[in-house]
């Protein structure tokens, strides 16, 4: 527990530099428990030194943790969602964070309406432009489904997300974050009233970069808890 708190102490310590090195001290910026593969004794850890956002990547491993969690506790799912596991996601999560094509978001819509349930979600770029990540890749593209979800009656959009390049090149993940969030100033700029505000970007081992590019929500893991015994 200790050494989760010191943890968690230095990640705020290193969002605050960062947020100070650029001007934005007055911003807020959430973080986000990433507990793929974790424990739920050490989700409930992360609770009790303070976390109250909660990340997962896997629909099953969701629900076998979260199903009776602290209600003041939320839950998004970050990772690739598949067709399939649609309906559970709706089910246990307040936010959906990886829509990253229109049939998927459609499909939330579906089950959101037949529920009476209205979720958030953030749409996927794939600003790296890795065969191996999920996300938007034509601006042309992103922008005709953003203009169909956006009338989707129970969705908020409430940002963009990105995953920054595997790599230790700063330029090349700082590239990858810019261009979200001049992305997002796009958005904002043609649909004005919609308030597509948030920034879902930066990991354990770029989000001090991420926060200098604007991010608003970072998604630490390793960072947190040390690293994934597979």
């Amino acid at each position: 527990m200790n050494e989760l708190r010191e943890n968690y102490n230095r990640i705020i310590e290193n969002v605050e530099k960062a947020k100070q090195k650029t001007g934005r001290s007055s911003d807020n910026v959430q973080i986000m428990a990433v507990t793929k593969t974790r424990s739920i004794d050490i989700v409930r850890s992360a609770y009790d030194v303070g976390f109250r956002l909660f990340g997962e990547n896997r629909i099953q491993e969701a629900t076998e943790k979260f199903p009776d969690f602290h209600k003041d506790a939320e839950l998004h799912i970050i990772g690739h969602l598949q067709s399939n596991k649609v309906k559970k996601a709706v089910d246990i999560s307040s936010c959906i964070e990886s829509v990253d094509r229109l049939k998927i978001a459609a499909m939330i819509n579906k089950f959101c309406t037949e529920t009476s349930k209205t979720i958030d979600v953030y749409l996927e770029y794939n600003t790296s432009g890795e065969e191996s990540k999920s996300g938007f890749v034509r601006e042309d593209e992103f922008f005709t489904a953003l203009e169909e979800i956006l009338q989707m009656k129970n969705i908020t959009v409430k940002g963009l997300m990105t995953i920054g390049p595997l790599s230790n090149n700063v330029r090349e993940i700082r590239r990858s974050f810019r261009f979200l969030r001049l992305l997002r100033d796009k958005v904002n700029i043609k649909y004005p009233e919609a308030g597509i505000d948030g920034l879902s970007m930066g990991m354990s081992g770029d989000y001090e970069i991420a926060v200098e590019e604007g991010s608003t929500l970072i998604r630490v893991g390793t960072a947190l808890f040390g690293a994934r015994n597979y």
